[in-house]
Formats: structure tokens, C-alpha cells, sequence
């Protein structure tokens, strides 16, 4: 199926040109925790696609003698995200041959802190994708295919593929998912219940430093892990249950199970050889006033995790002024400097 993405259109090349794309970030409901092959998840994941949560990047092209990139984030060089881009272009160049014609400026920003346990590699990469499809499409004339940006963002970065398009999306081929794939993320909030159109997702920050152990190691220790087997079964029964109960509107059901995915994900990371652990004491402080709150409020806000410490609390937009209420009288307190990021749903990378 990856022939599907190889480029045959004829190219017409060019001196110069760029394009520019914003990407958001998403946050996992039913995690993937492990891999296999090229990028290819050991599970399938769903995801929220954010709206504020993004990168914005812009990638210049200029025709040269020998094919080559620059990286500046918020105007500054980074040598240090060279490795990782450089991994990626080796990567997708069997399927846009053209790119090896031209040097790359790749210059990003994003609104929030990098390597945070934020998924700033899934919008980074994600929006570097939509610009290479962008800029593929003013070589050949041809429409722009975000499902290919799909498909190359996952071979920057696994997630990535799931902040292309869509309110909801599903990575990762599940059974009961109608045209699902390793290979590239699929919407499926087309029959989203009326109570998610505008959820929202509060990030609490309460680490916003680099993460010790990254996500790419943490992958890797799912190769040999005693629960892994057990953990991907899961996965697939969680992710069914789960679209029930968002095409359904049943929060106590969504409640459950992206709580209970958020524990399963960082009980992986402390049951792997090497163990590790990225929650903080003042993660575990907020998860347990939130489970506080609801149960003597009875209002369904509940939390999620990724790979890191920050607490992203989601809840339907109607109960916003009372949640933002509580972050402000008790959970401002957990987080590094007070800050905290109010986000909602989104839809995926634009053009900008």
C-alpha cells in the first residue's frame, strides 16, 4: 500500500518556492505505546485533533547542486532537531524524489513549550509535511493530498499523523475502523455526538522542561515488555468501546476509559526494562482533586496524559466557566509558574 504515495506525477522544477502550513497538536484518548517496522504502531490509537496547540512552519526550497536543510526555531538555528529531520527526509524521499533537487530552510514556531509532553513533534511534524505535499503540488499542478502529508508526518513522527484532518482520528488498523491503517490516520468524527463538537482541553503545565527519558526509547522498551501483548489487546477492545460512547454522548463511559488509558500508558513506562517515570508528585496532586471534584460536583471533567507530566483536562465547553473556576482556586498551584493552556477541538493543518 505505501506505493499508493509514490509520486509519477511529471515535475516541473523551479528556482525557489515555498509554502507555509499550521499543524496542531492532538492528545491521545486510546494511546499507542509501541511500535514496529518503519514507523508503524504496535496498536491503534485515537485521538482529539487541538485547534491553539500548533506549529506554524514555513519551508523554503531553492533548486541547488547538492540536496540539504536548515532548521530555525523562533528564528535561531537548531542543529539539534538536524538528526531527526534528517531521518525524515531519507525517509520520504522514495516518495518525493524531487526533494533531493533543492536545499530546505525550515523555519518554526510553536504557541507552546517544545518537548513537553505537548506532542510538539506530532504538529512539527505534521506541519513540515503538509509544506512538502504543498510544494509537490505546485511542481506537478496537482491538488494538494493531505492524506499523503498523513502518511509522511507518521515517518517523522508516529502521532503526527493524526493532526492532519478530522476533529477524531484513528491510527492504526482496528477491525470495526472502516478504512483504518498503519499507515496514515483516518477521520472519524463524522458521527462525533453533538456534547464532543466542542470539547475542551485544559493543559495543565506542570513541567514544561524536556522530558527525561523521550518518547522514541520509550517506544523501543515495548519490544520486550512482559504486558505488552496483554496492552495491545486492550487497546483494540478500548478502542471500540470508546467510539461507542463518542458517537453516543456517553461521558461516564468516555470518562473511564481515557482515564484508565492515561494510567495504563505511564504503568507501561514504569513496568519496561529500564523503568522510568515522567509524572511529577504535582501530576498525581491534580489527577486526584480533579477525581475529588467530580465526584462531589457530579460535572464529568476527567484527565488524559501523554508521554510527560502535564495534566490535560478535558470536559464538554458547557461546564467551562465552573472548571475554569477550580484550575484557578486549586489547580493553578500544581502547575510550573501557574500556567496552564486553554485549548479545544480543532480540525487539523491549514494553509497559511
Amino acid at each position: 500500500m505505501e506505493d499508493q504515495f509514490i509520486l509519477h506525477e511529471p515535475v516541473t522544477l523551479v528556482d525557489q518556492l515555498s509554502a507555509s502550513w499550521q499543524a496542531p497538536s492532538n492528545i491521545a484518548l486510546v494511546k499507542y505505546w509501541g511500535k514496529h517496522g518503519v514507523q508503524l504502531p504496535a496498536n491503534p490509537s485515537i485521538s482529539f485533533t487541538l485547534s491553539d496547540c500548533k506549529t506554524i512552519t514555513t519551508l523554503t526550497a531553492i533548486k541547488a547542486v547538492k540536496h540539504g536543510f536548515e532548521i530555525k526555531l523562533d528564528g535561531k538555528l537548531k542543529p539539534s532537531f538536524a538528526p531527526k529531520i534528517e531521518s525524515y527526509f531519507k525517509r520520504i524521499i522514495s516518495y518525493s524524489p524531487w526533494i533531493k533537487e533543492y536545499y530546505f530552510t525550515i523555519e518554526t514556531t510553536n504557541t507552546f513549550p517544545h518537548s513537553s509532553g505537548i506532542a510538539s513533534s506530532a504538529s512539527s511534524m505534521a506541519a513540515l509535511s503538509s509544506c512538502i505535499v504543498d510544494l509537490e503540488s505546485q511542481l506537478t499542478g496537482t491538488d494538494i493530498d493531505l492524506k499523503k502529508a498523513s502518511f509522511l508526518a507518521r515517518l517523522g513522527s508516529g502521532s503526527a499523523c493524526r493532526s492532519l484532518e478530522g476533529k477524531l482520528v484513528v491510527w492504526g488498523s482496528h477491525d470495526e475502523t472502516s478504512g483504518s491503517s498503519d499507515l496514515f490516520g483516518v477521520d472519524v468524527s463524522q458521527s462525533l455526538h453533538a456534547v464532543f463538537q466542542d470539547y475542551q482541553d485544559t493543559i495543565l503545565l506542570v513541567d514544561k522542561g524536556e522530558k527525561t527519558v523521550s518518547s522514541t526509547v520509550g517506544h523501543e522498551l515495548m519490544n520486550e515488555h512482559a504486558f505488552a501483548k496483554a496492552r495491545f489487546h486492550q487497546a483494540h477492545s478500548n478502542l471500540t468501546a470508546i467510539k461507542e460512547c463518542l458517537y453516543t454522548g456517553d461521558l461516564d463511559g468516555f470518562i473511564k476509559i481515557t482515564e484508565s488509558e492515561a494510567l495504563t500508558l505511564h504503568a507501561m513506562m514504569m513496568t519496561s526494562h529500564p523503568y522510568f517515570i515522567l509524572m511529577k508528585p504535582n501530576t498525581l496532586s491534580i489527577i486526584e482533586e480533579i477525581w475529588a471534584y467530580r465526584k462531589e460536583t457530579g460535572v464529568p471533567v476527567c484527565f488524559t496524559l501523554d508521554a510527560g507530566a502535564n495534566v490535560h483536562m478535558l470536559y464538554p465547553a458547557a461546564h467551562k466557566d465552573t472548571v475554569e473556576q477550580l484550575i484557578k482556586s486549586k489547580l493553578a498551584q500544581y502547575c510550573q509558574n501557574e500556567q496552564y493552556i486553554c485549548d479545544a477541538i480543532g480540525s487539523g493543518a491549514t494553509a497559511v
